[in-house]
């Protein structure tokens, strides 16, 4: 048996492998954009063929596969919906090699999906898919009442939806708890506070942590949004919008399909030469994403340095010993886990000048051309947010303890203790006494004692630091 086989298209004849799902506008895709060696992103795949289940429900319940020149029977169209459902489970996989860097609009992908089905629905209905003439078309009947230019946006908007919702919100929710836990269980915890890296007055080690969880809270709030913003689809508009050659009410129908069978709040576009046209939707997304990115790289960075050390720096907190920190100091342990989650961070927030750019730049009339690296760019996002602080929690937060001697010796040496003092001797005078604290080496309550500038009672009244962790 050869290894090739020949398919022919609108072009002429293509050269193909032999037992290859995909027809000749794949393989000439294939050809063309040896680009990166990049394939588009399996999520993508899936939600194509998610859509285009939807797309064949919608075609079906208006008669829009059963007529025409090429009506489908009730088997051919079962099959093709099977076989869309099996390319959305991740059936088909090794079926799309067409590199991200291709046709703005993604039509190469979207036809790669059609030929794919068709060719699937062909074998499962009983037919020969190497046959010239396919009795399941990918044009006519698998891209029925549809174009790329409303469909691929349509499955980039529900392959992010569901990254998020169904990844990222989980990992970020386990981040969260997992530090809301450690500020409770912390709450006894007293510490000196930092502003400007420099001694602050007192706090518990519990609020410091729980500041960072309501951090991570709100990070939830920004992903949750970042789902909202893609609930609008374009699939209804085909072309340019006008919704030329589908039902009219095929755009409303796929969205409920697709609302129903994945649990998002999706709609069809309210203007569908808008939602052809422009890719605002992905740009609103990716960035809440970059804020989620710039909140985690701060909370990674703030349990990095409150690891530091163990001897010459904060080490208020001890992580989890991962592996060996250098190849010529013995005994270096490293914060790795904080590390990799940053770089994580800038990756993502360098990723949003990519969906800016190609927001901004790329939509020209009625499409935006920029499409597949878009949505590459925005699922990469959020794989990376969601591997990284799913590492963090797991090897970093979990494992993470408090060191209480630490904490409480630095609250007595602090010269920021000194703040309690000013409304008993004023704040010149409380900043004086810093000041000679500090170029004696002695604490403030040591001064105050060989001073007498107040009574014993006073001054452990005023410089208990539990009198400092809220107003009075």
């Amino acid at each position: 048996m050869s290894d090739f086989r020949i398919e022919r298209d609108s072009m002429g004849e293509v050269q193909i492998p032999a037992q290859a799902y995909y027809g000749a506008q794949t393989q000439r895709a294939v050809e063309n954009f040896r680009v990166s060696g990049r394939l588009l992103p399996a999520e993508l795949i899936h939600a194509l063929g998610l859509v285009k289940w939807a797309a064949g429900c919608a075609n079906r319940e208006f008669g829009r596969l059963q007529s025409g020149p090429r009506p489908l029977s009730d088997a051919q169209i079962d099959a093709m919906l099977t076989a869309c459902r099996e390319v959305a489970d991740g059936r088909f996989d090794d079926q799309f090699p067409i590199d991200v860097y291709q046709t703005g609009s993604g039509t190469s992908s979207n036809m790669n999906v059609n030929e794919v089905i068709a060719n699937r629905a062909i074998e499962l209905s009983g037919g020969d898919r190497f046959a010239v003439e396919k009795p399941i078309h990918p044009n006519d009947h698998v891209n029925c009442g549809q174009s790329t230019n409303d469909i691929f946006p349509t499955a980039i908007h529900v392959a992010a939806a569901l990254a998020i919702r169904q990844k990222l919100i989980p990992a970020l929710l386990r981040c969260g708890s997992t530090l809301r836990d450690k500020s409770q269980r912390w709450a006894h915890v007293l510490k000196i506070g930092r502003t400007h890296l420099v001694d602050a007055v007192p706090m518990t080690l519990g609020q410091e942590i729980g500041g960072l969880a309501q951090q991570l809270d709100k990070s939830i709030d920004r992903a949750t949004t970042a789902v909202l913003a893609l609930a609008e689809l374009p699939a209804g508009g085909t072309a340019v919008g006008t919704g030329l050659n589908t039902h009219p009410q095929f755009g409303r129908r796929v969205a409920q399909l697709l609302a129903e069978e994945t649990g998002l709040m999706l709609d069809e576009a309210v203007d569908h030469f808008e939602a052809n046209a422009q890719r605002d939707g992905l740009v609103e997304c990716h960035g809440q994403l970059k804020a989620v990115a710039v909140t985690l790289y701060a909370v990674a960075n703030n349990i990095r340095w409150l690891g530091s050390g163990p001897r010459c720096g904060f080490f208020e907190i001890a992580l989890p010993d991962l592996q060996p920190g250098s190849s010529i100091m013995p005994g270096k342990v490293n914060p790795v886990m904080c590390e990799s989650l940053m770089q994580v961070c800038c990756r993502v927030i360098g990723n949003d000048q990519t969906i800016t750019l190609c927001g901004a730049g790329g939509g020209q009339f009625q499409l935006n051309v920029m499409m597949p690296v878009m949505a590459d760019t925005l699922l990469e996002s959020v794989r990376l947010l969601t591997g990284g602080v799913q590492a963090f929690t797991q090897l970093a937060l979990d494992g993470m303890t408090a060191n209480e001697d630490v904490c409480r010796q630095a609250v007595e040496r602090s010269l920021a203790m000194v703040t309690a003092l000013n409304p008993l001797i004023g704040y010149e005078k409380a900043a004086a006494l810093a000041k000679e604290a500090f170029a004696t080496g002695k604490t403030i309550r040591q001064l105050c004692r060989e001073k007498k500038l107040l009574s014993d009672e006073q001054l452990e009244l005023a410089l208990d630091p539990r009198t400092m962790l809220g107003p009075k």
